[in-house]
Parts: C-alpha cells; sequence; structure tokens
C-alpha cells in the first residue's frame, strides 16, 4: 500500500509540476539574440519577434556579429523587408540594440542606423537581458 502511495503522489508530482513552470505569463519580455545576416535567419527571428511584441510581450532584439548589417541604411537594397520589420518594431514600443564592437568590426556606424535603433552598452543591454522572467532566444 505504502508502495501505490508513493507511486501515486509521484505520477501526480509529474504530471502537475512542469506545468507550472513551462507557462510563459502574458507579458514576459522577449530578448532576441540576432547573429546572422542571412536573408531567411534574420526575417525569421525579426518576424517571431515582432509576432510576440504584437502579443504584449516587450521585445529587446540584439544585433550582433554580422546581424549589425541590417541595421544599416546604407544595406536597404539588401535588407529592405528586415529594416521595415524593425521599423514597425521600434514604432509600437521595441528595442533593437547593436553591438559597438561589431558594428565597427562590419563598418557600420551609428550615424547610419535606422531611426530609432540603438548603439548599445553592457547596461542597456544587460538591463533588457536581465530583466524579470526574460526569455530569450537565438538566430
Amino acid at each position: 500500500m505504502k508502495h501505490a502511495t508513493l507511486i501515486i503522489i509521484w505520477l501526480l508530482f509529474c504530471l502537475l509540476f512542469p506545468a507550472t513552470f513551462c507557462q510563459a505569463g502574458a507579458s514576459d519580455p522577449l530578448f532576441i539574440n540576432l547573429t546572422s545576416d542571412d536573408d531567411h535567419r534574420s526575417l525569421m527571428a525579426i518576424s517571431f519577434g515582432q509576432s510576440q511584441l504584437q502579443r504584449g510581450h516587450p521585445l529587446t532584439i540584439y544585433l550582433n556579429d554580422k546581424a549589425v548589417r541590417i541595421a544599416s541604411k546604407k544595406e536597404s537594397g539588401v535588407f529592405a523587408e528586415q529594416q521595415a520589420l524593425l521599423q514597425q518594431i521600434v514604432i509600437k514600443g521595441g528595442t533593437v540594440l547593436v553591438c559597438p564592437m561589431c558594428s565597427r568590426k562590419y563598418g557600420v556606424a551609428a550615424s547610419d542606423f535606422l531611426d530609432g535603433v540603438k548603439l548599445t552598452t553592457p547596461d542597456m543591454t544587460g538591463a533588457a537581458l536581465f530583466t524579470d522572467n526574460t526569455r530569450t532566444l537565438s538566430w
């Protein structure tokens, strides 16, 4: 009888415990780390972020490595669709941050950034990344 009771308790624990922690809150922030300037991968990341912003999740997109090119007005011929989405995200209250080291590496000047896109600092990035209940995704 004791063995059966333990099994029942264990089964209930397994069924109920994961359900408690697998659900994101309705307004949990999303931090997307985008490293790629690949057309499909970058569009997928930005589109996903935009859809979550529309669902009420505060959004930060962190462009680093080659993805910093997407923030440059000089690259509008290559990244027109991604840039249009980034502009919509900024207008709707999302944040787009650009890695300064990567920006220098790939020759993307802050003066060439899309409107509302920010050259980040460790404090800015940390504030977005370490906000309570923030979820992260990387592309």
